[in-house]
């Protein structure tokens, strides 16, 4: 229960959440609910509005407003006289976050981000909005006590002109879902080629990425591009891939010590990043530096995948198994402390021999380019040959200083959707490059998930301090179950694939439209919101349905079960003609329509275990993206029959083309040649 609004001592609805956001609020003197009946019914009762601030907390300006406006008690006297106060993290509730984000944009017509500050009727339909808001009047926006006081007055005064703009936003609402599906027989190959058209015209060629500043990863617009050009032969779609792979790696976006990448630049030429660090990029990234390394043999990506793994396991993944969600952009209340530098710091860590290569290789010798008084580390310079050992030995010492430092912060909440992402990426780095260490560690988050997280059957969302709760979402079961078919590939567990088909069959109970085709976000059975979205369109992470379709296909062709064809079918007759129309935007759908069009091939391998291993990475080595690898050894039990070939002295492979197999091979020069072949359109 909390204390008087408006007072320092009050202890609010927030403390006991598993939400180190929500948690980062419980001091604050507003009077905070978590979402839920209890606001929303005190809204009804008391014909209040709703102020709904959305965040996480990782995110830098959600920080400020806090400490400007929550922490300030004239101003939390404000919210608590005229409002009901909710405060989500969108990473836990990525339900709400969706809705009030497409609310947000029709409202304002302006895009949404973080903090999302949101003004809501009791029965939770939003009539106004914006993102962050100053205490006091500035950069062209109102102050916030002043945003406070018109709303309160807006909403007591104009209740009618509040009804009819909430019944044309319904309205708006209900004709976002997608059209009528196609027929089966429409589906076609046309939106990819559309799509890479598209992404070829949008590509900055100088610095690479999508568009100007602030750039984004856009890691599976990258990955497109690669299977693009592994499936056509087109160099250009293989080289926006791997050219922005490089720029991204070289540049300030990567953390040129400890690895991994911050979510994105502020600049266009990759060099100083919003410092924060998330999960969901990185697990998608570390798959592309494994592919684009299979593709190029460039030593740029091994040397990116082997530090960015190091960093998940050492910085992101829990004594119990499951991975973190994300570290601060701050430390010490100062955004990216912990990883700039000055030259005199520098030189004060290192031998002089050290410094001349760390200073022309990192430009230390140019103006600074960080709040003009410190250095962001970037590549300016490739070092000289013979100046490899000296690198490292700087790096290293830098990396050791740097630890010694104020920490940003962690959130510590494990979500199972990037923790499937994460998964999936280090199962494919795993095994790309044959690494025993970075398997065990997907496999652990995987036996965590697993041990917490599914619970009778069910899938739930978000784990921190003990307490798994909250219903799973699209997301959660899709990623999964592609997490799954990685590591399937990666190490052959009958087990997991068992655990992939009850995966399956909860996401076809529980999400998917029966009758136009695709998958819900939320469960049939999920709190009734003002909208239930069915979102093909890729965000900072993949689209649901495009990563739910493709897995679905893979599946079938490895148990035969001909309902998860169908639906995945079904979901990309629901959305052909958005592809058709906006190809951009849609990389995991397009993903799913490939292998409609040109049928996965999958490659049984039986035989003894060391053999069979070695016929494994073999085949993992080669950029093959429309090929799944199955490697069996020894005589495992429950097999369904499409993977039960006969298991002889020697060492043999099946190739099978969507449904048809060739006999089998028994040499692997032979097999090679076989899997290098064009695949077949059916």
């Amino acid at each position: 229960m909390s204390g008087q609004p408006g007072t320092n001592a009050m202890s609010n609805r927030l403390a006991d959440q598993t939400s180190p956001y929500l948690q980062q609020h419980a001091d604050n003197p507003v009077d905070w609910y978590p979402w839920g009946e209890e606001a929303l019914a005190r809204a009804r009762d008391e014909n209040k509005p709703i102020l709904l601030s959305v965040g996480y907390s990782a995110c830098h300006w959600c920080h400020v407003m806090a400490h400007e406006s929550f922490e300030d008690p004239q101003v939390a006297a404000l919210m608590n006289r005229h409002f009901v106060n909710i405060k989500v993290d969108r990473e836990e509730r990525p339900d709400l976050d969706q809705i009030y984000q497409l609310a947000h944009q029709m409202l304002s017509q302006r895009t949404g981000g973080w903090p999302l500050t949101m003004f809501l009727t009791p029965e939770g339909t939003p009539f106004f909005g914006g993102t962050y808001f100053p205490k006091e009047q500035r950069y062209s926006l109102p102050g916030f006590s002043q945003v406070l006081e018109h709303i309160a007055r807006v909403y007591r005064e104009h209740p009618e002109e509040i009804g009819k703009q909430n019944e044309a936003l319904l309205a708006t609402f209900d004709s976002m879902q997608p059209g009528a599906p196609v027929h089966h027989s429409e589906l076609s190959a046309e939106p990819l080629a559309a799509a890479l058209r598209h992404l070829k015209t949008s590509i900055d060629s100088r610095y690479g990425g999508f568009g100007g500043a602030p750039k984004f990863p856009h890691p599976a617009e990258l990955e497109f591009c690669l299977r693009r050009s592994a499936a056509t032969g087109d160099g250009a779609a293989q080289r926006i891939a791997t050219y922005t792979l490089e720029r991204m790696a070289l540049g300030g976006i990567y953390d040129q010590l400890g690895g991994g990448f911050a979510r994105y630049s502020v600049d266009a030429e990759w060099m100083i990043p919003h410092f924060e660090k998330m999960l969901y990029d990185n697990g998608p990234l570390l798959r592309l530096c494994a592919d684009a390394w299979c593709a190029t043999r460039n030593p740029l990506f091994a040397r990116v995948a082997e530090e960015t793994t190091a960093w998940v396991m050492r910085e992101m993944q829990s004594p119990e198994g499951g991975y973190y969600s994300s570290l601060d952009a701050d430390s010490e209340h100062e955004e990216g402390k912990f990883y700039v530098w000055t030259p005199d710091e520098v030189r004060t860590l290192v031998s002089p021999e050290e410094y001349d290569v760390l200073e022309s290789h990192y430009g230390l010798d140019g103006p600074p380019n960080f709040e003009n008084s410190h250095w962001h580390l970037h590549v300016i310079r490739p070092p000289p040959a013979d100046a490899a050992p000296l690198l490292a030995s700087g790096r290293r010492k830098l990396f050791e200083a740097r630890e010694k430092r104020v920490r940003p912060g962690r959130d510590e909440k494990v979500l199972v959707s990037w923790n499937a992402l994460m998964i999936a990426g280090m199962a494919r780095a795993a095994a790309v490059f044959g690494r025993a260490d970075w398997l065990a560690s997907a496999k652990k988050a995987l036996a965590f998930i697993r041990r917490t997280m599914w619970q009778g059957g069910r899938l739930l969302a978000t784990y921190k301090d003990g307490r798994a709760h909250l219903n799973a979402y699209l997301d959660d079961h899709a990623f999964l179950l592609a997490a799954l078919l990685e590591l399937i590939q990666a190490d052959f567990d009958a087990d997991a694939l068992a655990f992939a088909e009850d995966l399956a069959e909860a996401l076809l109970e529980r999400f998917e439209d029966k009758d136009q085709g695709g998958f819900f976000f939320t469960s049939h059975d999920h709190e009734k919101l003002i909208h239930r979205p069915k979102p093909g369109y890729e965000n900072a992470t993949p689209s649901g349905n495009g990563v739910a379709a493709f897995a679905l296909q893979r599946l079938h062709f490895l148990t035969g079960e001909s309902r998860y064809a169908l639906a995945a079918e079904r979901t990309l007759a629901q959305f052909h003609s958005e592809l058709a129309e906006r190809p951009g935007g849609h990389a995991s759908l397009l993903a799913a329509l490939e292998e409609h069009q040109v049928p996965t091939r999958t490659v049984i391998v039986r035989g003894p275990k060391d053999e069979v291993e070695r016929w494994r990475r073999e085949l993992a080595g080669r950029y093959a993206p429309q090929t799944m690898v199955i490697a069996v050894s020894g005589e495992p039990g429950g097999l369904p029959p499409v993977l039960a070939k006969p298991a002889g002295r020697g060492t043999s492979a099946w190739v099978c083309e969507g449904t048809v197999c060739l006999a089998p091979i028994d040499r692997l020069d032979a097999l090679i040649e076989q899997v290098s072949k064009p695949e077949k359109i059916q």
